[in-house]
Formats: structure tokens, sequence, C-alpha cells
């Protein structure tokens, strides 16, 4: 009768998960000689004859669950580090210390600020300035764009007022 017992007793290839269920630890086991994982199964510890597999694997999940916490702390300094992080103001040409030129254009900022876009002295490149800063640090710049750009009257607008003062 022992030698039927011993013929029922399985080979552990491989220990996959652990588990603890009504208190009690259960190994989610792969057998030898059985490749289909529908066939791996829950198993109490004390079925499990291999004391080197078990060993072997709780190694295993140990280094696992470490590296998992150092990952942790890891991502939490990090999200820490970017919840701090300001990105850093870029200054425009007046914060540069450049000299005007002239204005090249206007816009409108997505908050409806009149922006120009300002062509520096010695200097190849453009930016945008608010007209708020723009109107104090170069008043004279500022009157000379709207000077040149803006019309206060189309030709139908001089002949409607030119008839409505004739009536």
């Amino acid at each position: 009768m022992s030698s039927d017992n011993h013929e029922d007793v399985l080979e552990v290839e491989e220990i996959l998960q652990k588990k603890i269920r009504l208190g009690k630890v259960e190994y989610y086991v792969k057998w030898k000689g059985y490749p289909d994982e529908r066939e791996n199964t829950w198993e109490p510890i004390e079925n499990i004859i291999h004391q080197e597999l078990i060993d072997e694997f709780e190694e295993n999940l140990q280094k696992t669950e470490a590296a998992a916490a150092d990952f942790k702390k890891l991502k939490e300094k990090n999200l820490i580090n970017i919840a701090n992080y300001k990105k850093p103001e870029r200054k425009g040409g007046f914060g540069r210390g450049y000299s005007p030129e002239r204005i090249i254009g206007a816009t409108k900022s997505r908050k409806g600020q009149i922006k120009f876009l300002m062509k520096w002295k010695d200097i190849d490149e453009a930016d945008y300035v608010y007209a708020k800063e723009a109107n104090i640090r170069c008043p004279q710049i500022v009157i000379n764009f709207y000077e040149n750009n803006l019309e206060l009257f189309s030709k139908n607008d001089e002949a409607e007022t030119e008839y409505a003062s004739s009536s």
C-alpha cells in the first residue's frame, strides 16, 4: 500500500505564487510533467515535500518585495520633487536688458491682452511683450507702430461721414 502512495506523489517543478487563505500559507505549484498551466494547483505548505523550492521562492519573493519597496520610495520621492518643481521664468527682451528697436506686429493673448512682437536693437531675435509694459518702457515706439498700422477710417467710413455731415 505504501508503494501505491508513493506513485501518487507528484514532483514540484516550480512554485509560482503565494497566498494566505484562512490563515494558512498556500503556494501555486507547477507540477513536473504537466506543461498545461491549467494543471497548476494551489497547495498548502504541508503538501510540498521540497523545502529547498519553498526557500528559493521565499528568497526571490523577498528580493522582489524589497525592490518594489525601493521603487515605491523612489517614485514617491520623484513625485514630491515634481510637485515642488517650478518652471523657470523665461525673461523677455526687457528682462534681459535689450533695447527695443521697433514693433513688428501685434496680437491678443489667450487672456485677451494685447502683445507686441518687438524687434530688439543689435539682436537677431524678437519677443512678444505685453502692450502695458511697452507703453511704459518705449511709448514712442508704440505710437509709431499705431501711426503706421492703424487705419481709423476705411474709405467707406469716410464717405458715410461726409454724407452725414452734408445733410
